[in-house]
Order: C-alpha cells, then sequence, then structure tokens
C-alpha cells in the first residue's frame, strides 16, 4: 500500500529528530514507501467547498542538521491524499480548533489523524473527566470558594491551566503556602476559564508514566522523573527520561479508556499516570515514542502505520 501523507505541523526545521514523534513517524512511512507532504496550520484554506493546503514535498533522514528536504511548494487538495496526519503542537486555542473544523470537511474519506472532531472534543485535561473512577480528586472550577473549600478538604494541591501544556502554568501548593489568592488573581487576568485543580499526588516525585495507546491498545510506556526541586515531570522542563513496565492498575486504565479511543478516531495517544491515577489523556500532538523505542526496542510509529493502513484499507473495501 502506497499512500499520499499530508503531515500539519510545525516548522519541519525546528524539530528535535532525536525525541520527536512526528519525525519519526514520518521515518517510517517513507521506509514504507508513501509519499509525504508537509504544510503549516496556517496554510489551510478553505473555498468553494473544498480544502486545500500550500504544501510541500518532504523527505526525510536520521541526519543532524541535514534531517529534511522540501520540494517547491504547490497547492494540495487535501481531498486527493489518503491520509492528513494532525501533528502541530498545542496551545489548543482558537487557531487550533478551526483547525479541526476545516479538517472535518475531508475526513473521513481522507483519514485525519487524530479524528478532528474526537480531537476537538476531548481537550487533556477534559477529557480524563469522563473516566471519574481513575482519576485523582479533581475540581474544574472559576470560584474561589469552591477551590478553597477543595484546598481545605485535600490540603496540598496542584493547580494549572484548563489548557495549558508542556508544565506551563503549573503550580504545587503546600498547606502553608499562602500564595493561592495571588494565582487565582493570575490565572483571572490572563484567560476567562476555569482553572483545574488536583490533590497532588506525592508520587510524582518518582515520576510520572507516559503510556502510549494505538488504536485503543497500550504500546509501551516511558517513565519521566522530575528534576530536585521541581513538582512537575515534564520532559519539556527538564524531567529525566526512564524505562517503564505496565502494571496491572495501568493495564485497567487502558482496558477502561481503549474502546472509546478506538471508538473516536484517536489512533496514537498519551496518557499520563501518577501513583496508580490517570491525570491527562493527549490526543492532540502525543510523544515519547523514540524514548519509549530505546527504551523496550519496540517501533511504535511502526504500530501506528499499521492501524492507519488497516483503517484505510478497511474504508476502501
Amino acid at each position: 500500500m502506497k499512500l499520499a501523507v499530508a503531515i500539519q505541523m510545525d516548522p519541519i526545521e525546528t524539530v528535535n529528530i532525536e525525541t520527536d514523534s512526528t519525525f519519526a513517524l514520518a521515518l517510517e512511512a517513507e521506509r514504507r514507501g508513501h509519499a509525504l507532504f508537509h504544510y503549516l496550520p496556517q496554510n489551510l484554506a478553505f473555498a468553494h467547498g473544498r480544502l486545500k493546503a500550500r504544501a510541500r514535498p518532504l523527505s526525510v533522514r536520521r541526519k543532524k542538521e541535514d534531517h529534511y528536504t522540501l520540494g517547491a511548494s504547490e497547492v494540495l487538495d487535501l481531498a486527493g491524499v489518503d491520509a492528513v496526519l494532525m501533528r502541530q503542537d498545542p496551545p489548543f486555542d482558537m487557531a487550533y480548533i478551526t483547525a479541526t473544523h476545516l479538517l472535518e470537511h475531508i475526513h473521513p474519506a481522507t483519514l485525519v489523524v487524530n479524528d478532528p472532531a474526537s480531537v476537538r472534543n476531548a481537550p487533556e485535561k477534559l477529557f480524563v473527566t469522563h473516566f471519574p473512577e481513575l482519576m485523582p480528586p479533581t475540581l474544574i472550577a472559576s470560584d474561589r470558594d469552591e477551590i478553597k473549600a477543595f484546598r481545605a478538604e485535600h490540603r496540598e494541591i496542584v493547580i494549572k491551566p484548563l489548557y495549558g501544556n508542556g508544565g506551563a502554568g503549573v503550580f504545587h501548593i503546600r498547606p502553608e503556602d499562602d500564595n493561592l489568592n495571588a494565582l487565582l488573581e493570575m490565572f483571572t487576568t490572563m484567560s476567562r476559564e476555569p482553572v483545574i485543580v488536583q490533590k497532588y499526588l506525592p508520587a510524582v516525585r518518582e515520576g510520572d508514566k507516559r503510556i502510549v495507546l494505538v488504536d485503543g491498545h497500550p504500546a509501551g510506556a516511558l517513565k519521566r522523573v522530575p528534576p530536585p526541586g521541581e513538582a512537575r515531570a515534564n520532559l519539556h522542563v527538564g524531567a529525566r527520561a526512564e524505562k517503564a513496565t505496565l502494571d496491572a492498575r495501568d493495564r485497567d486504565i487502558c482496558a477502561a479508556i481503549g474502546p472509546t479511543l478506538k471508538e473516536k478516531g484517536l489512533i496514537f495517544v498519551g496518557i499520563d499516570v501518577i501513583g496508580g491515577y490517570l491525570t491527562e489523556i493527549n490526543v492532540t500532538s502525543p510523544t515519547g515514542i523514540q524514548e519509549i523505542g530505546r527504551f523496550d526496542v519496540v517501533s511504535i510509529e511502526s504500530q501506528i502505520w499499521d492501524a492507519i493502513e488497516a483503517r484505510i484499507k478497511s474504508a476502501k473495501a
């Protein structure tokens, strides 16, 4: 099966070829003989019922400072390709949401990964609330009295923006900390959105577990250990990647959410587990497959392409 694949992503020249999951997906696609095209989200245009992108043919290779070649720019009718990978990084803002609306015009005749409507309806910190039995105690609110009552109940909490990413804006509030009001004032100034508040899980000091699911099935895991003096286990803020295996609780979590992910067309998903609690379900631009591959000698990118090809083959049949 030879496919035409358009990748909607951030500038290809900015990626770290040792860690970037989109780069790994592109390498595997090219290895399989698929034709690749690269475009930025702002290159989308919808007119006369057709969704087009000003794109460039793309070739990739694992060679530092020489990892890609882009061909001449052309206007690509996205209804004419087999698959679109929606892989630009958050923020999950109105530009991101608009892109999902536009891509709905071609999906599923052109397979968009992940399903754009499901991506729009499953922001990381909200989607997880549909599985309350798997979550730590959580509050989503703007009301300060509600937030203070939650803190009084759980004493040590974490507060973070509802649509943040990469650990930005995450604060650990201890019982003796008197900065809560100032933080809430800051969040109110920055946004009209509610904040998410969760009971602090001390197990985060030992690391959180990023589990990648492919078409609803667990494909591998990675532990992210925060540096000393840091409560965030994001690789973006200096966390250390370590080998991880799935325990019984992890498998129960995956079994509970997997059918929903598959049904919603969320082929490539990364979940975060801390101390046996599911804290986030990442569907926009999950990462971690290269690190997992190095620890476990497994090709998650190959599993993802197997799932994509199977869906396209089934649709054409």
